[in-house]
């Protein structure tokens, strides 16, 4: 049963009418259930309505995103099957993105990355049931290594004390989900972006994705609230910044957002063209197709 309460995707986004380049990715969405084939985790702090692969691809096709990254959600735990099964049947389009438990082994991280798996999520939020710990996380980052696979760090700014701490000893890229949830109503001289700025500046190995404007805004739709945030992440960091939809929006509880205007949005928080070039071209590439 859905979680009650729980908003189901958007039923009919608009057709941007900003067009996106050629061989554009969406560097964080996600796929969940159907539910029949693909049961979700009975650990997971919330039960979402389906959201197939099928689905995705429409909404790709509709919006002008030719690749993706696929991002492996609580909801499903470590049972990473259908995810694994939207990129064995779109190999050439789609990535992933894991969440796996620390007794994984060699073989099974092999056979992931060859369907396409290029990293691990790390939870870090409270509130969805984190509960790896950092012994667990150490183990994981020293089995991916050698895959050349990163991990994104899902957090909020309460977290970072923790997160920080357990970077020192990380050396593989670390990719910070949804502007790590700076309060975007403080600005970009509030204590929580300083520190983001910071890490970013203190770590060429470390990215982050100016992801999820719906969720940080104060205001609501268009999210402009949320622009001064987006673009100076981007100028910190413009080889080191990635965007995504979040498609279907797990856990939105003001509204369904719309992901036409998200990316509408991009005309907006990147209106230089080489710089949106390496934000939905040439920074995924790095990560999720150089090899």
């Amino acid at each position: 049963m859905v979680t009650p309460g729980y908003l189901p995707f958007h039923p009919n986004p608009r057709k941007p009418d900003f067009i996106l380049p050629p061989n554009a990715c969406d560097s964080h969405c996600h796929v969940f259930g159907p539910v029949d084939k693909f049961p979700f985790s009975k650990t997971s702090s919330y039960i979402p309505v389906d959201a197939s692969v099928e689905q995705l691809v429409q909404l790709h096709d509709h919006l002008g995103f030719a690749r993706a990254v696929i991002v492996q959600a609580s909801c499903h735990g470590t049972d990473n099957s259908a995810m694994l099964d939207a990129l064995e049947k779109y190999p050439e389009r789609y990535r992933g993105v894991g969440i796996v438990a620390s007794d994984i082994t060699s073989e099974e991280l092999a056979k992931m990355h060859a369907q396409g798996v290029r990293g691990v999520r790390f939870n870090f939020v409270k509130r969805l049931k984190a509960k790896q710990t950092l012994d667990e996380r150490r183990a994981i980052i020293d089995k991916i290594t050698p895959l050349g696979w990163h991990i994104v760090i899902y957090l909020e700014p309460g977290d970072m004390d923790e997160v920080e701490a357990f970077l020192k000893d990380v050396s593989i890229p670390v990719i910070f989900d949804h502007m790590a949830r700076v309060p975007v109503e403080k600005g970009i001289q509030s204590e929580e972006f300083l520190r983001v700025q910071r890490l970013l500046e203190s770590n060429e190995d470390y990215w982050i994705k100016v992801s999820c404007p719906e969720r940080l805004s104060k205001q609501g739709p268009p999210y402009d609230d949320v622009d001064e945030v987006a673009k100076k992440l981007i100028e910190i960091a413009e080889d080191r910044v990635l965007w995504g939809t979040d498609w279907p929006h797990p856990n939105m509880k003001s509204h369904a957002p719309d992901d036409g205007l998200l990316v509408e949005r991009l005309g907006v928080i990147c209106e230089d063209a080489d710089m949106l070039h390496k934000l939905l071209i040439t920074n995924p590439d790095k990560l999720y197709w150089a090899d």
